[in-house]
């Protein structure tokens, strides 16, 4: 009988969460992002502004926000924003990133 009443609370509980899947860092979700902040920072010699993004908080199952930044220039780089991307109603996450210029 134990066992029942755990196992129906598991599965209620479970009903309740936002769904979210972690592979490989990353993070896919069922819920949309708010539309993106949109940040004046002003230019800096040798620097580049990361911009701001969502980040999603598995605790609260809420999209929070993550204010840009300054990063230092990189010779032979650029960098690529976070983003979020839909796909069959799911929302996966791209973490920001710096490429090597082509």
């Amino acid at each position: 009988m134990n066992v029942r009443k755990t196992f129906l609370a598991l599965a209620l509980a479970g009903a309740f969460v936002a769904p979210v899947a972690v592979h490989a860092g990353t993070v896919v979700v069922d819920i949309a992002p708010p539309a993106p902040v949109y940040e004046q920072m002003p230019a800096r010699q040798g620097f580049i502004v990361t911009p701001g993004y969502y980040r999603f908080d598995s605790e609260r199952h809420a999209h929070t926000w993550v204010k840009g930044e300054y990063q230092p220039e990189r010779r032979g780089e650029h960098y690529v924003a976070s983003e979020w991307r839909e796909h069959e109603g799911r929302y996966q996450f791209n973490e920001g990133r710096w490429e090597r210029d082509r």
